[in-house]
């Protein structure tokens, strides 16, 4: 056997070592780059190849749908066939108006009180179902990635510029279960918007609680490397963020 197909057996076996078989089944990952000007400053690598990316390019092909119905309601609301439509560019005309922290907090308490938290099990009878905006309005309700697609789409069409936009894929190891939330540049900082509170903790705060797994912005998905989370780290968050709300 050649040196080459000895190197490639020993890359695999180190992959499978670090990540699980079923991350390796979902991408195909190239060499890392360290992105200082990412959420949590850590090292990503692009997933090229798989489940996450597949679905991902489907739902940007219907938020593009979308978005040619978006367009022609705001030119004729009176008009407009879409309730959705109606309403998801009510909720992008309110944070228009607003600057700054002020219209991304409009945005993530808009989406949070339209949508009401639902599993795909239960909408769809099936698990890991990822919607667009208007079909998440429709059914007015949606799982984490549901409000995380409509919270970036919404925050783009208010005027937040796309380079400064994220989909994170974080995993509770308390709850055992992965959580998707949106991150929005502001002054350097990045925020975290997410359905479980009103509140918009920076990245570093989340880091503390939850290990971010994945990236997703305009350019695909991508895979964090070097995230860590606490099982005490996550108590202290979740108490904490109980005694904001209440």
């Amino acid at each position: 056997m050649s040196v080459s197909a000895w190197r490639a057996i020993l890359l695999v076996w180190a992959l499978s070592r670090i990540f699980p078989p079923t991350e390796l089944i979902a991408g195909t990952l190239t060499s890392s780059v360290d992105r200082a000007d990412e959420p949590f400053g850590l090292s990503t690598s692009m997933v090229i190849a798989g489940t996450l990316p597949e679905k991902w390019l489907g739902v940007e092909r219907e938020v593009d749908d979308e978005r040619l119905v978006l367009k022609i309601c705001e030119e004729n609301r009176a008009s407009c066939p879409s309730q959705a439509a109606r309403e998801f560019l009510a909720i992008v005309d309110r944070a228009r108006t607003l600057e700054g922290r002020a219209r991304l907090g409009e945005i993530n308490r808009a989406i949070n009180l339209k949508i009401k938290p639902m599993s795909d099990l239960a909408l769809y009878g099936v698990e890991d179902v990822w919607s667009p905006p208007l079909a998440t309005l429709d059914k007015g309700a949606g799982d984490c990635e549901d409000y995380a697609i409509a919270k970036f789409v919404a925050l783009q069409e208010a005027g937040v510029s796309a380079d400064d936009l994220r989909i994170v894929i974080l995993r509770d190891d308390i709850r055992e279960e992965d959580h998707a939330v949106v991150a929005a540049r502001l002054d350097g900082n990045w925020l975290m918007l997410d359905n479980r509170h009103m509140i918009m903790p920076e990245d570093q705060q989340v880091r503390e609680y939850y290990r971010p797994i994945f990236l997703i912005d305009h350019d695909g998905v991508k895979r964090y490397f070097g995230g860590s989370s606490t099982s005490e780290g996550s108590r202290k968050y979740e108490r904490a963020v109980g005694q904001i709300l209440h």
